[in-house]
């Protein structure tokens, strides 16, 4: 069993942010495994773990996609819910986040580390005692000057990223696949070789 984690905050305000990517992604990967067809996620998924889940088979292996509702910040605890219910380690999980340090159309795959700052991944190492979790990154860009990082965060691509990301987007969710299918390390070693800028 694997658990797939995109990160985002719920409700109708945040879709399309910045910092709600890692909800994308699970879009993206769900259609590219023909579990659901885009933008049909949040209406075929099941409510459970605090947040909305598909299941199903990749590569031989079942996977659980999950979209945490508990907001940003408490990332963890939905998270830390599937892990137990399952009985997964934390190297069976990858979560899927935005990354300020990255360009947009750029994408890091790790097999653990520290959270650099973002608070999801923080709250995620708090409920599960460990970095030691891959984790998919997707460039947003780093804030302009004088522009808070939180208030970048929660705000919408331009056209210009919007266009970067949409195909980091795709390239995530093969990476992601690959994961499923072959593992982290082969994962890393062709998405994060192929990661070129659009």
């Amino acid at each position: 069993m694997l658990l797939l984690v995109g990160l985002g905050n719920p409700g109708a305000e945040y879709v399309g942010t910045r910092h709600n990517i890692g909800f994308e992604l699970l879009d993206a990967v769900a259609e590219q495994l023909g579990w659901c067809r885009r933008g049909e996620f949040d209406q075929v998924a099941k409510s459970k773990f605090s947040g909305l889940c598909l299941d199903g088979l990749a590569g031989g292996e079942k996977v659980l996609l999950l979209k945490p509702l508990t907001f940003m910040n408490r990332s963890g605890q939905s998270v830390q819910q599937a892990c137990a219910f399952y009985q997964l380690a934390p190297s069976d999980i990858l979560v899927g986040l935005d990354d300020l340090a990255l360009a947009c159309g750029r994408i890091r795959l790790r097999g653990g580390g520290s959270s650099g700052g973002h608070n999801g991944l923080k709250d995620i190492e708090r409920a599960l005692a460990s970095e030691q979790y891959p984790r998919l990154r997707l460039g947003i860009d780093p804030a302009p000057p004088r522009v808070a990082g939180r208030d970048y965060v929660l705000g919408r691509f331009t056209a210009d990223q919007r266009q970067a990301v949409d195909g980091a987007l795709r390239r995530a969710a093969q990476a992601a696949i690959c994961w499923m299918e072959s593992g982290v390390q082969a994962a890393m070693n062709r998405f994060n070789a192929e990661n070129v800028e659009p």
